[in-house]
């Protein structure tokens, strides 16, 4: 298992909305994640910043990448675009985190 960490970011007064649009999170969505290897995946809100701080298990690059060919994946940013900051093809701005430490 890959293990992965990313920060993006909501905007301000847009938080509450953040949270109840991932709680649930679209059916579609979900078995798009879960078909192509996604396990063991939070996401969590700073409040002070708006700083998002996601993390998530994967089985491969490859197919975790796949994700953003997905229609389900290109609705739910579309959806989301509105309270988060984005890219041109709607994706959220995001930053990889290396990892730096781990105990199991």
């Amino acid at each position: 298992m890959i293990r992965k960490a990313f920060v993006m970011s909501v905007d301000a007064g847009c938080e509450k909305k953040y949270i109840e649009r991932h709680n649930p999170i679209p059916e579609e969505l979900e078995k798009t994640l879960k078909s192509h290897g996604v396990h063991n995946y939070s996401i969590y809100l700073d409040r002070e910043t708006n700083s998002l701080f996601g993390y998530v298990e994967i089985e491969s690059i490859d197919k975790w990448n796949k994700i953003a060919e997905t229609e389900s994946c290109r609705k739910w940013w579309q959806y989301m675009r509105d309270i988060m900051p984005a890219n041109s093809d709607s994706s959220p701005v995001a930053c990889d985190l290396e990892e730096v430490f781990h105990l199991d």
